[in-house]
């Protein structure tokens, strides 16, 4: 198998498996509150990462000059992730997958705005176009715009601004380091709101915050593999697979059905998307932080 059918591969796995991460959270939201659901997913995080640090030399290796912008890179995760799991647990899976691909066009617009990048006039198009598709899914003025979607709307970008602040982090940290203290951070900050929430999970509630933990890490590995064995461009189209399967999963396992404007909306935002990336490596743009574009992975 050559590298970019490969790639693609990993990509589509990548797609497959925040469906059934959020397939998983959307369930559990029954019993379990979703901001406790949050804070169980950062617990199951550090777990699964903790050994690494061992590897790379103990708490010695977690030295750094910029816990402040870990600090803040964990609260707006942390916000992103809660502002997730909540409209999870009460908006259709295509939908919050639809609106999820507007995570890149809040950091393009961060990026202009707090960093200072240049973006000519077809980049500023792009925006603009996915932003319009954003407004044909919610449709304000239509009918009314329901809670899960405008708090997906701030989860991507409140995201977006974690994205930034991992931008900079990345120019002297390493990725584990700031995984990891990204993992203390965001549990710290996640537990505050949980405790209001507070119970005991069961046994099978234990298990459901487990598979969300795999899940949640699988999406990260093969995302990152996608994009270290073939180019951007290639594999990123077939990240739009993502509102396929979430629409399937929605349909079969909680009677969901996606309407056509999520899917006119959600195709509007992903081009325009995949286009503003386009156009970033053709102008030879440094790349942005390859991350989920849900804070939830």
């Amino acid at each position: 198998m050559n590298a970019a059918i490969a790639g693609i591969l990993f990509m589509m796995l990548s797609g497959v498996s925040g469906t059934l991460m959020l397939s998983a959270i959307k369930h559990l939201a029954e019993d379990l509150h979703p901001l406790q659901i949050a804070f169980f997913r950062c617990v199951v995080g550090f777990i699964v990462l903790a050994p690494m640090l061992w590897q790379i030399g103990g708490v010695r290796a977690m030295r750094t000059r910029h816990i402040g912008l870990h600090a803040l890179r964990g609260l707006l995760n942390a916000g992103a992730m809660l502002c997730f799991f909540w409209a999870v647990s009460i908006t259709p899976l295509a939908m919050i997958s639809a609106i999820n691909f507007t995570a890149p066009l809040f950091a393009t617009l961060l990026a202009i705005l707090i960093l200072g990048e240049r973006v000519g006039i077809r980049r500023w198009a792009g925006l603009v176009i996915g932003f319009a598709g954003t407004l044909v899914i919610v449709r304000p003025g239509f009918e009314a715009v329901s809670p899960g979607a405008i708090l997906a709307l701030v989860s991507s970008l409140v995201w977006a601004g974690a994205m930034i602040v991992i931008k900079r982090l990345t120019h002297e940290e390493s990725p584990l380091v700031i995984t990891l203290y990204a993992s203390i951070f965001v549990g710290l900050f996640a537990l505050i709101p949980a405790i209001a929430v507070w119970q005991w999970p069961t046994g099978w509630q234990w298990g459901w915050l487990a598979l969300i933990g795999v899940f949640g890490s699988a999406v990260q590995y093969f995302l990152t593999r996608a994009f270290s064995l073939a180019d951007t461009t290639l594999v990123l189209p077939f990240d739009f697979l993502k509102l396929v399967w979430a629409s399937i999963a929605g349909l079969f396992l909680f009677q969901e059905v996606p309407d056509i404007w999520t899917w006119i909306g959600g195709s509007v935002i992903f081009a325009s998307s995949f286009y503003i990336a386009y156009r970033e490596r053709r102008r030879g743009v440094p790349p942005r932080p390859r991350v989920p574009d849900t804070p939830a992975s």
